[in-house]
């Protein structure tokens, strides 16, 4: 049976952010993702997940100037000595203290007339040099194709692509967040997709949402019953990040969830 992790910065908005901990466990949910942790003090995420009894099992290493529209660092040139500190200073130092197996990389957007093959050079070392620090605490640097209607002019949007740069890094830590939500929007196919890439081993994390609406992953293009029973087959270990937006309450909307409460499992 899969294994969910709430999204706590998209579901469970109608409360404060360190009490969404708690509404998740309720709710039955055995670990957390989220974008970023970086305005919580360590100890304060801690309490909420030991309280609750609940795994961290993603967060993104910081993107640059959320605020100002920036969407990751990794593949812009001139950015390397700000993206290599905030993931020495912040992202390793929290993930090694809260026990995140997986730190996603955000590469970027494409600056206006800038050349790909030069951004790609920029993208490979960075990651290349990532992942070597992440190794020796035992973390995975992963890396997301984010599709361009919801991240207009993001660098890497396809599947194939992402699978590229994991070869030419050639870092057992690397690995893919397949996010199906993306996945259906630029590509479709997607069940053909997990059948291709879950067996190399190279995905460490599934994302889902409802496609086209980012709701509810009952409602849309893809069956979703269908695809959890799929990554049985293909017995994915990993856990799948529930980052869609519910359409009324979080809790009301867990309909779907309910075959799949996995609260008294490990983590």
């Amino acid at each position: 049976m899969p294994r969910f992790a709430a999204n706590l910065s998209m579901m469970y908005t109608e409360h404060a952010f360190l009490d969404r901990f708690a509404a998740a466990a309720a709710d039955g949910f055995s670990a957390v993702e989220y974008l970023f942790p970086y305005e919580f003090a360590v100890a304060d995420l801690q309490a909420r997940l030991d309280d609750h009894g609940l795994a961290q099992v993603l967060f993104n290493a910081p993107p640059g100037d959320w605020a100002a529209g920036e969407r990751g660092m990794a593949c812009l040139p001139g950015r390397e000595q700000a993206f290599q500190r905030s993931f020495l200073d912040q992202a390793l130092p929290y993930a090694q203290a809260l026990g995140v197996p997986h730190v996603h990389v955000m590469a970027g957007l494409v600056p206006e007339g800038a050349d790909r093959q030069a951004l790609r050079e920029v993208y490979i070392n960075n990651l290349a040099w990532a992942a070597a620090q992440a190794a020796s605490a035992g973390i995975n640097v992963l890396i997301e194709p984010i599709n361009t209607r919801d991240i207009p002019g993001f660098f890497l949007n396809r599947q194939d692509q992402a699978h590229a740069v994991i070869a030419e890094v050639g870092a057992a830590n690397l690995k893919v967040q397949m996010d199906l939500y993306h996945c259906q929007i630029v590509e479709g196919d997607v069940a053909m997709k997990m059948r291709q890439y879950l067996p190399t081993g190279q995905v460490g994390h599934i994302q889902i949402a409802g496609v086209p609406d980012r709701h509810e992953p009952d409602v849309g293009e893809l069956a979703h019953p269908y695809l959890f029973d799929l990554l049985d087959t293909l017995d994915f270990k990993g856990h799948v990040g529930c980052e869609y937006r519910p359409r009324a309450g979080t809790s009301d909307g867990l309909g779907w969830f309910a075959p799949y409460r996995t609260r008294g499992q490990t983590p």
